[in-house]
């Protein structure tokens, strides 16, 4: 018997794909997190075999792994503390 669609690490790794071309178009840190999240589900599959965890241990990791990606990301991109953007000219002049 086949597994389910969400237990193949290709649709994994596919999901991650179109979550980093998602990223590029529309940029922040927010799907490239999510990004993250689904190609470590989809190299844990591959390293693990497709039959071995169910959908919500699979959504569960695809979650903590996306958190840990983004928290990640906003220490490693973030302005420094207490630093505000300030402009010296206007845009009408």
């Amino acid at each position: 018997m086949a597994a389910p669609f969400w237990a193949l690490w290709w649709v994994w790794c596919a999901a991650a794909l179109v979550l980093g071309i998602l990223e590029v178009l529309a940029p922040g840190f927010v799907f490239l997190g999510f990004a993250i999240g689904a190609l470590g589900v989809g190299v844990l599959l591959l390293a693990m075999g497709s039959g071995t965890f169910g959908l919500p241990v699979l959504v569960f990791l695809f979650a903590a792994i996306s958190l840990i990606a983004w928290l990640v990301l906003r220490r490693a991109f973030a302005l420094p503390r207490g630093q505000v953007k300030t402009f010296d000219t206007d845009i009408n002049d």
